[in-house]
């Protein structure tokens, strides 16, 4: 009952997605990919059990009232541009593929850059719910009454995104009253998310089968990305982790704040976080008169130390996830909304340095060596062409103004160029490029004459310093030691247990023929159909010999010889493919 109840659930939901693609223009493509009942043949093949094209229930056939109306605000809607179209229809499907138009708009190596303007606007325009909802969920989460862990709750929220809503609180605490900031999960987001989830994993399989153009924006790579992404953000408790790791890394930086967690008022679903005081980056150079330069480099500061030397950062630092505060000569940075984070192993953060190294001082040899050393080969990769594509690359954007280089369009041309040659670049080298990008693209308004490449230069060789510093070769040197310890003791035992199997003669060697397997299948459709010939030569031969039988068996004769002839030739033939 509960499977036919959810199958009604997500055809009902196709039916959803089907009237706001149409209503927004994008008819042709809902039908293309088998959203829309087919007005030639009717059919109605069912997506669900068979992983193929669907139709939309018959409580919406075609030209019903509803579609009709979809149709026809389709028509006013076509004037608009592309890329506002496919932002609003993610508004009108909800959180869901409200999160996933923002993860969009971080993939600047994918989609243009009109698409990425446009689809950036969702990260302001979620309708709030009514407090009512939020209290709910509060208390059903909590499980007490909210004046029980609040002093107060202001009303109106302070942000509303795609997943939660934040607001201003005062906390009860032994210490006294404290204010703090309330962020609760939408209710019904996380059976909205996994039942969207699943739908466009399936969606995305459709559009790329049914309209290969679609192949250019990776629509199975979106999803991917997304899934990744949303299911991180839905545990409030991870992002709580996230935070206190944050504080951890932190602790004797005065340039940045990362809000403290009230953990006896949180939740999986409700995050009691530390308020941070400041106002918003551009309010901070606008009319509190601080300096566009000192916070563009703090900023860098804060995001190497994050990637660089922590491997543990801040995956979109946007301005709307920063405060400011402090004074205009020394800014302090809050950063909030810590629920997506990237993690770089400490070989791959080294490769990445040698990247940013490389760049610095227009090394492209060594920048396609650092790619190549960090990607995961596929297939055997042409270094010789390979290092002239990134030498192509790098020489189109590497040695000018910063204000001049398009670093979003720089790291997807390198990136896809790699894939181009078979290299597989790991998840998270992507999501520090794109928290580089947010961070370039950030000091680019606030300060358009900072290089960072220039600014971020002497990071970057201290980074180096301690890689070869005495201490950390001596660390290193006392590991190999420690391994080479552990198999000068390991080698006699495992030396003289084969010799023990030798003597009581349990050895055994086993070796992989990769040929077996065919010449086997070969082997024995030679002895088929040897016995196949033999059969029919032999009864014809003895059949031949009786008078009233004497065609019947030259014909068995004769058909036998012909088999003979035919796996001869086709034998042959296959000979030389082999």
């Amino acid at each position: 009952m509960a499977t036919i109840l959810s199958t009604f659930r997500e055809l009902d939901r196709l039916r959803q997605i089907y009237l706001v693609l149409v209503r927004h223009g994008f008819g042709e493509i809902a039908r293309r990919i088998g959203l829309g009942a087919s007005k030639a043949k009717g059919k109605d093949p069912d997506l669900l059990e068979s992983g193929g094209p669907t139709s939309v229930p018959s409580s919406n056939p075609p030209g019903s009232a509803e579609e009709a109306e979809a149709e026809a605000k389709a028509k006013a809607a076509k004037g608009s541009p592309l890329a506002e179209r496919v932002r609003l229809v993610a508004m009108d499907l909800g959180p869901s593929f409200v999160k996933l138009g923002q993860i969009a708009s971080t993939r600047a190596d994918v989609l243009p850059a009109d698409w990425i303007r446009e689809l950036k606007k969702l990260q302001d325009e979620v309708n709030p719910l009514p407090f009512e909802d939020i209290r709910a969920a509060v208390e059903g989460s909590l499980g007490a009454p909210l004046d029980r862990f609040f002093e107060s709750v202001e009303e109106k929220p302070l942000a509303a995104a795609s997943i939660g809503q934040v607001h201003r609180a005062v906390l009860r605490t032994e210490e006294g009253p404290k204010d703090v900031v309330l962020k609760v999960q939408r209710p019904g987001a996380r059976e909205t998310v996994a039942r969207d989830v699943e739908l466009l994993h399936r969606l995305a399989r459709l559009l790329e089968q049914t309209i290969p153009e679609s192949k250019t924006y990776s629509p199975i790579g979106l999803v991917d990305q997304f899934d990744r992404a949303i299911t991180a953000e839905l545990d409030f408790a991870l992002e709580a982790d996230n935070a206190i790791r944050f504080r951890q890394n932190f602790a004797k930086s005065e340039q940045v704040r990362f809000p403290g967690v009230h953990k006896e008022a949180s939740s999986k679903q409700v995050l009691t976080l530390e308020f941070l005081p400041g106002c918003k980056v551009y309010d901070a150079i606008e009319k509190q008169g601080f300096s566009g330069q000192a916070i563009a480099k703090a900023l860098v500061a804060i995001v190497i130390k994050m990637i660089f030397e922590d491997g543990f950062f801040h995956a979109d630092p946007h301005p709307g996830n920063m405060l400011i505060a402090g004074t205009p000569e020394e800014p302090v940075i809050g950063l909030v909304d810590l629920g997506m984070v990237g993690r770089l192993s400490p070989e791959t953060r080294d490769r990445c340095i040698d990247l940013m190294v490389a760049a610095g001082r227009n090394d492209h040899a060594s920048v396609a060596d650092a790619m190549y050393a960090m990607g995961t080969p596929t297939k055997k990769v042409d270094m010789r062409a390979f290092r002239a594509h990134v030498a192509t690359v790098s020489e189109k954007y590497l040695g000018r103004p910063l204000k001049e280089i398009d670093l979003a369009a720089m790291v997807g041309d390198l990136t896809n160029g790699a894939k181009k040659f078979g290299l597989e670049i790991p998840p998270d080298f992507m999501l520090m490029g794109k928290a580089l990008m947010t961070l370039d693209g950030l000091v680019k308004e606030i300060c358009p004459d900072l290089d960072v490449l220039t600014e971020s230069k002497p990071y970057f060789l201290e980074l180096l310093r301690r890689r070869y510093s005495p201490e950390r070769l001596g660390n290193e040197a006392w590991r190999a030691l420690e391994k080479l310890s552990g198999a000068a003791y390991d080698v006699p035992q495992q030396t003289r247990e084969v010799l023990d199997d030798l003597r009581l003669g349990r050895l055994r060697i086993t070796t992989l023929d990769p040929e077996l397997p065919g010449a086997l299948d070969r082997l024995g459709r030679r002895v088929f159909s040897g016995l196949v010939i033999v059969a029919f030569l032999g009864t014809g031969a003895w059949l031949v010999v009786t008078p009233t039988l004497r065609w019947v068996g030259a014909g068995l004769m004769a058909f036998g010889a012909l088999v003979f002839l035919v796996h001869g030739a086709a034998d042959a033939f296959r000979g030389p493919k082999r």
